[in-house]
């Protein structure tokens, strides 16, 4: 709302401005229709824009003006004297009350009423009409032309060019520091110059959705229906221009979708679908790429029923039939195609979704279809944010070169590095960063280049798109460039995968990856595909089956363990596995934890472990590979006995155990892996010799304990362990256990307990916090 109150403040000024002589002029010739319907318009738009922005005092005056030269309009009045003084105090305080909101300063509405009173009667006694005042804050805002705007850009992207240019001569010649450093800042100058450019001509992409909830409102109770519109990305940023050509496509396809696409409610209720149809439209930036989708849960499109269409307008059908099913979904762009039978408002004319496309790709952009038959359908449309100049990283592939936006990569790494692991699972590559697991692409391999033959390391950039995380596999990086991008052509930008071109100071032309295109040309999953459905948590629910690793035991058979206890899959040296204090254990991460194993490690150098945890414990468990994540029957066979394994599944044919969790921790765990707060706190006190802390305090601590040898603000003691000689301060109200070092008591009012006595200073303790919690 701050943006349309601003621009209807700049509006109102420019527009008083230039009526400031209009109605003077208008007086002396009071015939001149010209002038007439010029100052009309103005009040009558104040008087409109009042009613959206909730003006009400701004509402009145321009309502009252209105009235009176529509009736000079209609020859019903002539303009006097006092019927153009009254006006012009009118527009005058229509002025004051517009600096008012601008300046936030507050006015009071006296003299507003006689103003009125004015206008009706067409008497001087507007002259004596106090109007108030207000200084004008200062202008924050200018209007330009479009065709200014972009020679400016034209020239910002020159001046980027010839920077690029001169600090390339820079480099490759002796750098002189007075030189290096100038160059410096002229970059950093021309940077921010080109981000100050670049944003003149952006504006909020609400401006485009903002008209959607009553157009679908209308447009479906016409149509007997009920749509519910969820609107996403409205802060997202695109040319003004953009946002305009975009405006009508936008709307067709909107209205389609609840003409064509979402069905009545008794049609509906037959599927087995709520009543209430959905519709979203979203916006997200990709790159130098907004995508805008609508998507409904409708009956989707029915291609045999286009193909039947373009039969009827002279198609061949055994040709239409012999398309592969993209191409069938195409159809729905054949000019004066229409799946509708019946000619209404809204469709049946034959005009539509050739011309949507059509406009789209008049300005670089590309629509994409996403049916779902009897689910629903989405539309993807992509199109470029402006000609804009973004910074780009230029990596090589197959020895081309291609710019990826910098905003877009994480971090690049090389192949080589200790805290990189790329494995295959079930065909596809993972890459493991830091223990960070993420699906990996090879650029040579998506676009169909033959990788080039250097010296065997590989560059990985970390790109993050909306929907997650991958790793993209590159010959080498070049270097950091502004580059200024445009659309690249309509059959360029169809392959999804490029997002633009560029020139740079090198004069060969080069692309601009669209990540996130990537990721979906290869088909790669980030767990929801980037796209949930509209019932995504009731389709959860409904789907039967434990989501589960699959995985390669050390004695080669094959098992399973949920992915919910999985935190993740590491490759380990073998020399970190011990066995030690009665287990195995393995040392990772500055931290030691309990390996547990099915069959002997024997003599492998590495070994791949699976880090099991249960919100507070964790165990380490060792398997040949990881095969893939699969979703397993909940039909499950139980074990006969209490062991590693839980049951036994049938999937794809093969019975598969199931590794027993609960039989993991309770076998391998080390301790209880409660939160602090609630394990009970024994206070070590009177241990002067530091014998208790050193031998007693694992053995505690095992069994639950939170040890403290002294208590924090707040906290109390559940139980107190001291040694029998020591003499202890009057305690707060904690029992308190003796520790003695003779085997024998000293009698039977002695209740201490030998020190190496570990059952019965456990069953002490227990005894004593029993005690106090019955008092």
């Amino acid at each position: 709302m701050d943006d349309l109150l601003q621009e209807f403040i700049a509006e109102t000024r420019e527009t008083l401005e230039a009526l400031s002589g209009e109605i003077v002029a208008w007086e002396a010739h009071p015939d001149d229709k010209g002038r007439l319907d010029a100052i009309f318009r103005f009040v009558h738009t104040v008087k409109g824009s009042c009613g959206f922005l909730d003006l009400p005092r701004l509402a009145r005056l321009s309502h009252a003006a209105e009235d009176v030269l529509d009736q000079v309009r209609r020859g019903e009045r002539v303009p006097d004297v006092g019927l153009v003084n009254a006006v012009l105090a009118v527009v005058d305080r229509i002025g004051v009350i517009v600096e008012a909101i601008d300046s936030g300063d507050s006015l009071d509405d006296s003299g507003e009423d006689l103003l009125i009173a004015a206008l009706a009667e067409g008497t001087d006694t507007v002259a004596a009409t106090p109007v108030g005042g207000a200084q004008r804050a200062p202008a924050r805002s200018v209007r330009l032309s479009v065709d200014l705007l972009d020679r400016m850009m034209s020239g910002m992207s020159d001046m980027v060019l010839a920077r690029n240019e001169l600090a390339r001569h820079v480099r490759e010649g002796d750098m002189d520091p007075a030189l290096e450093s100038a160059l410096e800042r002229l970059s950093l100058t021309v940077g921010e110059m080109r981000d100050t450019v670049t944003r003149t001509r952006m504006q909020k992409i609400d401006a485009l959705f903002s008209a959607l909830p009553r157009m679908v409102r209308d447009t479906a109770a016409g149509l007997g229906k009920s749509v519910t519109l969820h609107v996403e990305g409205s802060d997202v940023e695109l040319d003004r221009e953009m946002i305009e050509m975009m405006r009508d496509p936008l709307v067709h396809i909107v209205r389609n979708s609840i003409d064509h696409g979402i069905e009545a409610p008794g049609e509906r209720r037959k599927a087995g679908k709520r009543e209430n149809g959905r519709l979203i439209v979203s916006a997200r930036q990709s790159g130098n790429q907004i995508i805008i989708e609508i998507a409904d849960d409708g009956r989707g499109i029915d291609t045999e029923r286009l193909i039947a269409k373009r039969v009827q307008s002279g198609g061949d059908e055994r040709e239409l039939r012999a398309l592969p099913e993209r191409a069938k979904l195409d159809l729905v762009f054949e000019p004066g195609l229409s799946s509708k039978d019946e000619v209404t408002e809204i469709s049946g004319r034959g005009v539509g979704m050739d011309v949507v496309r059509a406009a789209i790709e008049q300005i670089g952009g590309r629509v994409e279809l996403d049916n779902n038959p009897g689910k629903g359908l989405r539309i993807a449309i992509h199109v470029p944010l402006t000609l804009s100049i973004i910074s780009a990283i230029v990596i090589g592939a197959g020895g081309q070169r291609f710019a990826v936006p910098r905003q877009a990569i994480e971090e690049i790494v090389t192949d080589c590095g200790e805290a990189i692991r790329i494995d295959t699972i079930g065909g596809a590559l993972m890459l493991t960063l830091r223990g960070r697991r993420m699906p990996m692409l090879n650029l040579c391999s998506v676009l169909g280049l033959e990788r080039a033959q250097l010296d065997g390391r590989r560059m990985i950039a970390i790109v993050s798109v909306p929907e997650g995380s991958y790793a993209l596999g590159a010959d080498t990086v070049f270097d950091t460039e502004e580059l200024v991008i445009k659309p690249a052509s309509p059959a360029v930008m169809a392959c999804g995968t490029y997002a633009g071109q560029t020139l740079p100071d090198s004069g060969l032309p080069m692309l601009l990856l669209d990540c996130a295109g990537l990721a979906s040309v290869a088909g790669l999953d980030f767990g929801n595909g980037g796209h949930k459905s509209f019932d995504d948590e009731e389709a959860e629910a409904a789907v039967k089956g434990i989501p589960a690793l699959l995985f390669r035991d050390l004695d080669g058979v094959r098992r399973a363990v949920p992915v919910v206890a999985v935190d993740r899959i590491e490759q380990i040296d073998a020399a970190n596995v011990r066995f030690a204090a009665g287990r195995l254990r393995l040392a990772i991460d500055g931290r030691i934890i309990p390996l547990a194993a099915c069959a002997e490690l024997g003599g492998r150098e590495r070994l791949n472990v699976m880090r099991l945890k249960d919100g507070a414990n964790e165990v380490s468990y060792a398997i040949e590979e990881a095969i893939d994540i699969v979703m397993l029957p909940d039909d499950i066979t139980p074990a006969r006995e209490a062991g590693p394994i839980s049951g036994v599944v049938l999937f794809e044919g093969e019975q598969i155990e199931l590794l027993d969790i609960l039989w993991v921790f309770d076998a391998h765990s080390d301790r209880d892996g409660e939160n602090d707060e609630v394990r009970p706190i024994c206070l070590i006190a009177g241990d002067e010799d530091g014998w208790i802390a050193s031998f007693v305090r694992p053995l505690l601590e095992t069994s639950g304990y939170r040890v403290a040898f002294k208590l924090a603000p707040g906290e109390s003691a559940s139980v107190v362990l001291s040694s029998d000689d020591a003499s202890l301060a009057p305690a707060e109200a904690a029992p308190v256990v003796r520790l003695r070092r003779r085997r024998v008591a000293a009698g039977t009012a002695d209740d201490s307990v030998y020190r190496y006595d570990r059952a019965g200073l456990l069953s002490a303790l227990e005894a004593k916090m029993a005690g106090k919690a019955g008092r």
